[in-house]
């Protein structure tokens, strides 16, 4: 069996390591470890590989807490300390800027930490009816498969959530439709617990008298939905309370619905945000762009800082979420809300904005490469604060910011929003130079 030195950690938390003038990608292997190794893929310039067995174990390894780990493709992580993982994420982050945006921010902000474990609000988790391997299996997707991998508790979900999943098997199991059952959203707000049934075919009575005794047993709102997002409804209790989250530095209140999207770590997020109006430094009689707004969730704390906010998204549903939670708050004189599709704008569709002091951009993993193209000499911010998801397509846009368009990268850093996982949540600053 192949042996090789793990050099680094890639994008997606595997060792890197070089065999032959070759690389290969370890999935399990940590920088400066020696692993025993096996190839699942193998390519002319690359191979993709599991190590089987550590001979000389990094300082900053751990024992994975989740019994699937390793199989569950949920976590990717586990194996390395929380504070390591942090760090590796920065460097995931500076090489993508210094690699594909050839730019090199003049500050790294310190890592955003919260809870290493109990922090998922959001999930989405799969159900198959697999009678050979016992009937009903509910988790996540399987590393490199298609495959559930059935778990009976999740350490990075809240605690109450984990300790439910055995008696959620029972449920789905008990159901006449269990393999018409693909998959159940979680969303847990401060005040309530929410599951969303994907149910393809109606529920029976018993199913329904199923649901509503789990509903009450678990202190939890049972939803149904038959189609697409829009056709999510609450089915027991039969009147509950909607959910919401708050942001108490901004004296914020949004409400949500259970299909909306929002940031997956409550805890992150509050800190995400924190940094965001730093940097940003919203002013009254300023006139900032939230793009890519959604419900709201940087667009309010901004208006409360006195500036008049300008909020664009492309989903009609959020723009209708975040101007009712604009109302709530007493922020509608501050906030104006519109729905557009944010991947074909132009300079003129910007320069329609009206003037704008500051910008935030807040993009899905596609980044916003149309914004940053569409800035103008006429419609140039002086600053802009961007939130990604996704380093190699901020590294991207940072390119045509700072070669293209006139601006420097202020400083940049992580927000560590999926502990145990590889996914690299960030924030950079650029101002005009």
């Amino acid at each position: 069996m192949p042996i090789a030195v793990i050099e680094s950690l890639d994008h997606e938390g595997r060792g890197v390591a070089r065999v032959d003038g070759k690389a290969v990608f370890i999935e399990g292997g940590l920088p400066g470890e020696t692993v025993e190794y096996t190839v699942y893929r193998q390519r002319p310039t690359y191979e993709q590989a599991e190590a089987v067995r550590v001979l000389r174990p990094s300082a900053q390894r751990v024992n994975p807490r989740c019994s699937s780990f390793g199989t569950c493709g949920g976590c990717s992580m586990q194996h390395l300390d929380a504070d390591a993982q942090a760090a590796a994420k920065q460097r995931v982050l500076e090489e993508a800027l210094k690699r594909v945006g050839k730019v090199r921010p003049e500050m790294i902000y310190p890592a955003i930490h919260g809870p290493a474990w109990g922090y998922r609000y959001r999930a989405r988790i799969g159900v198959r009816m697999v009678p050979s391997k016992g009937g009903v299996l509910i988790g996540f997707h399987e590393r490199r498969s298609s495959y559930i991998a059935d778990i009976q508790s999740c350490s990075v979900l809240p605690p109450h959530v984990s300790a439910m999943l055995p008696r959620l098997h029972e449920l789905i199991g008990a159901l006449s439709i269990p393999d018409r059952l693909p998959q159940i959203e979680i969303a847990v707000s401060e005040h309530t617990t929410v599951l969303v049934f994907r149910n393809l075919l109606a529920f029976s009575k018993a199913d329904a008298a199923l649901l509503e005794s789990f509903a009450e047993a678990e202190s939890v709102q049972v939803w149904q939905q038959q189609g697409g997002p829009e056709t999510a409804r609450l089915m027991f209790p039969r009147k509950a309370p909607g959910l919401a989250y708050t942001l108490p530095e901004f004296g914020v209140s949004l409400d949500f619905l259970p299909t909306d999207f929002t940031q997956v770590n409550v805890h992150i997020n509050r800190l995400l945000i924190r940094r965001s109006m730093q940097l940003l430094d919203p002013q009254p009689g300023e006139r900032i762009a939230d793009l890519f707004c959604g419900l709201g969730n940087f667009s309010l704390p901004i208006a409360r800082r006195g500036a008049q906010v300008i909020g664009v998204e492309g989903s009609d549903t959020l723009v209708a979420r975040a101007l009712d939670n604009a109302r709530r708050n007493g922020l509608a004189q501050l906030t104006a809300f519109h729905a557009a599709n944010l991947f074909d704008t132009t300079e003129d569709s910007l320069a329609a904005l009206g003037p704008l002091d500051k910008l935030l951009i807040d993009p899905p993993r596609e980044g916003a490469i149309a914004v940053v193209k569409a800035i103008s000499e006429q419609q140039r911010p002086r600053r802009i604060v961007y939130v990604s998801c996704n380093p190699a397509t901020l590294a991207r846009d940072a390119a045509v910011l700072v070669h293209d368009k006139g601006y420097v990268l202020r400083g940049a850093g992580i927000a560590n929003m999926f502990p145990q996982t590889s996914h690299v949540e960030s924030i950079a600053l650029f101002e005009q130079a």
